[in-house]
């Protein structure tokens, strides 16, 4: 966050790891810190506008009240997946040719529900935040909270996967009557679409057919975006951030997600180990607490009480061990990775004081 030639964070990982509260934490400290920073979130959950004390969050960035310092300014926004699909098409097509496709059918289910497209809007956001930083001087710094898929993957994949759809031999094939002259409906392409009539339905033929053929002159637009979009993940004002909890599955997800970032030539900053657990005093170990517990289980007054209090702290002493296994495993496997624990809190992050203290602790 100090090295300003730094200007984009993307942070990653499996769900349910933290990612959206690592990411609203590094913002509001580096805006503290006087960079100008814009949080990107993709959290249906929408706690990250609670956090920061936002009734709602919308696809338009907002700023954040009492956050930023020394000249520093935090703006947050969530993405909407359908609204960011509707501005590209609004600003790369004419009126009427963008009427004819935001009102068609398949483009309504296509942007609204296909598996990928909430990642490929991320970047598509992602590219249009960047634009305006670049060229409008507004932020110097864009945080990204990337989408909460089942594998952390997708998020590096979604593009390649969204233009193979839009470029695919299908889509050439729906093309065909639409681009050349009618010789080119042949009895085979007949048959083609005589067979699609059958499993998908007439209707939903021509939906796709109409929306193909409005879409034609977007394709190229979609992909040279997204390879740009790639290129600005990979260049050194990029820094990744993969996000984890000291769990068996979150740290064999974040394993895959740096093995992948370092196949794509991506700058990985490091590891957030979120979650940590930390015993309450180190001065008495497992055995010595469950010892000591026994032993009280039968006294009088306050025995009770305070075996339960040595039972917990055993717990937490073998979560801790548990833990650091855990994690020598995951620096044995990627040595060169840097770790950042971040101990647990008490209760769940909700206010921009919360986000300060993690900020803190990152930073510690």
């Amino acid at each position: 966050m100090a090295d300003r030639e730094t200007r984009i964070i993307v942070c990653c990982g499996s769900g349910g790891v933290g990612k959206t509260t690592t990411s609203a934490a590094l913002a509001l400290r580096a805006a503290e810190q006087g960079r100008k920073v814009c949080v990107l979130t993709i959290d249906p959950a929408r706690r990250l506008a609670q956090s920061m004390g936002l009734t709602e969050l919308d696809n338009v960035p907002r700023p954040v009240r009492d956050a930023g310092a020394n000249g520093g300014s935090l703006d947050a926004m969530m993405l909407d997946m359908k609204r960011t699909f509707d501005e590209v098409v609004e600003a790369h097509a004419s009126p009427e040719k963008a009427k004819q496709i935001l009102q068609n059918p398949f483009y309504i289910a296509l942007s609204s529900s296909f598996a990928g497209t909430q990642e490929y809007m991320a970047m598509e956001k992602l590219g249009q935040l960047h634009a305006d930083a670049v060229e409008g001087g507004r932020w110097d710094l864009i945080v990204v909270d990337t989408p909460p898929s089942r594998s952390a993957l997708d998020f590096l994949d979604a593009p390649e996967r969204l233009s193979s759809l839009l470029d695919g031999r299908f889509i050439k094939l729906l093309l065909t009557p639409a681009r050349g002259p009618a010789r080119f409906l042949t009895a085979g392409f007949g048959m083609v679409t005589g067979a699609l009539n059958k499993v998908l339905g007439a209707q939903i033929l021509t939906d796709v057919q109409t929306f193909v053929a409005a879409f034609d002159t977007l394709f190229g637009g979609f992909r040279q975006r997204a390879e740009a979009t790639y290129a600005l993940l990979q260049a050194p004002e990029t820094a990744f951030v993969v996000v984890a909890s000291p769990e068996n599955d979150a740290l064999r997800e974040a394993m895959y997600f740096v093995e992948r970032l370092t196949e794509e030539r991506m700058p990985l900053a490091g590891l957030v180990l979120n979650r940590v657990t930390v015993p309450s005093t180190d001065a008495v170990d497992e055995a010595e607490a469950e010892s000591a517990a026994r032993r009280l289980d039968e006294s009088a007054g306050d025995g009770p009480v305070v075996a339960a209090l040595l039972r917990a702290h055993a717990d937490r002493v073998r979560a801790q061990a548990r833990e650091s296994r855990l994690r020598r495993r995951f620096a044995g496997a990627h040595p060169a990775v840097p770790i950042v624990p971040v101990p647990a809190l008490a209760g769940d992050v909700h206010d921009l004081d919360g986000l300060r203290l993690i900020g803190e602790r990152l930073a510690s």
